[in-house]
């Protein structure tokens, strides 16, 4: 029963393709489209066979190079172009222009070589070293050069920002071409990257988030470490990796402040008149005395502040020679001595005196002040006999 239904789910899904209208051809089912053998990501090399007859016209591509390169392009000219004749490319060089051309012949096969060598001259223009830009002829290697001069106005902050890009003894661009499988180079205004698609999509998004200020090459190098440890597991390969990859939010540092200017109340008077130097002589008097009285005036007035030189430079030349002064610790040691002795003092006679007074009251005689009825004063009898 299941087979039957299965059967008649099948016939359905052919006669539906059977008749479903196509707009063109491009769009009809391929023989090949299931064809589990097929790898579609892979580049095969051209074969010379599959284009006998060659190129039916000429296509060429030129640029211009910086001067301080025309020496380095001179001595390994020779070895470029042995590697561009392999694929049937002439080129030339110009020195009076300053310039590189690259040309197809009778002889180029590979219709897309043209593109790779226009591409190997830019990077030869933007100093990447012979040997290494001669790789992009490969099929499997491509190259991006990324132009970074526009994405920051501030000369000191593209400086510092490009910087960081390169990191202290070029270790973050060497992290860089490790984790991403691509040849950096920093040079000038532009970062030239030779690699995979996969991995100049990965420079490209670094580099200009590190000139727009929004992560560190460090933090997209941690993420890169992470996705490669993620890539090892094979239960993960069909998991979204968000969850394991650290998030890091922009941190605001603040800054210095700067002072604004005080505007001025608005006049719409202009600012009074400077006096000129006439006027300044006018007003002291110099503008009615001779020649040789204002030569005289202006012969005293240098040797007095040649007199106030030489004194200011004698000063400081003494200065050099007069010892400085020593901290003097025992006098202030001895003064805190004096000190502590003079309170020391003043507490002991204060207590001699309290000791004294106590003495006294210990001493009195309670009978001398508590009279008796009977008994007269001596006092009273004393008197009595100097008077008899």
């Amino acid at each position: 029963m299941n087979s039957e239904m299965e059967h008649e789910k099948n016939g359905d899904v052919l006669e539906h393709q059977k008749t479903k209208k196509h707009k063109g051809k491009h769009d009809k089912p391929k023989p090949w489209d299931d064809d589990p053998n097929i790898d579609r990501w892979k580049i095969e090399k051209f074969d010379p066979s599959w284009n006998e007859s060659g190129m039916l016209e000429v296509s060429s591509f030129s640029t211009l190079f910086p001067i301080y390169r025309e020496k380095y392009l001179q001595e390994v000219w020779p070895t470029v172009k042995s590697a561009l004749k392999e694929y049937g490319i002439s080129c030339e060089l110009n020195l009076v222009e300053g310039s590189m051309t690259v040309s197809t012949t009778r002889k180029t096969r590979d219709p897309f070589i043209i593109i790779k060598a226009r591409d190997l001259i830019k990077l030869l223009s933007r100093s990447v070293p012979a040997h290494q830009a001669i790789k992009i002829l490969d099929d499997e290697v491509q190259c991006d050069i990324i132009k970074i001069s526009n994405l920051v106005r501030n000369k000191e902050r593209f400086v510092k920002r490009r910087q960081h890009l390169v990191g202290p003894n070029s270790s973050t661009l060497k992290a860089l071409e490790i984790l991403s499988g691509c040849y950096i180079l920093v040079q000038g205004n532009t970062v030239s990257a030779m690699g995979s698609f996969k991995g100049l999509k990965q420079v490209r998004r670094i580099v200009e988030d590190c000139l727009l200020n929004k992560m560190h090459p460090v933090y997209h190098i941690k993420v890169l470490m992470m996705k490669k440890e993620l890539e090892k597991d094979p239960a993960l390969a069909e998991e979204n990796w968000d969850r394991f990859l650290p998030k890091f939010k922009k941190k605001n540092v603040q800054q210095k402040k700067v002072k604004a200017k005080e505007k001025k109340p608005y006049t719409p008077f202009p600012p009074p008149q400077q006096p000129s130097k006439i006027d300044e002589q006018l007003e002291s008097g110099e503008y009615f005395m001779s020649q040789n009285k204002k030569s005289a005036k202006k012969w005293q007035e240098k040797l007095s502040k040649q007199a106030e030189k030489t004194a200011e430079n004698k000063r400081k030349r003494e200065a050099a020679f007069i010892p400085p002064e020593e901290p003097r610790k025992e006098d202030a040691k001895s003064n805190d001595d004096n000190k502590d002795v003079a309170a020391m003092a003043k507490s002991l006679k204060k207590k001699a005196k309290e000791f004294g007074q106590q003495k006294l009251a210990e001493n009195v005689n309670a009978e001398d002040y508590i009279a008796s009825a009977g008994e007269p004063s001596k006092k009273k009898k004393k008197s009595k006999r100097t008077e008899s």
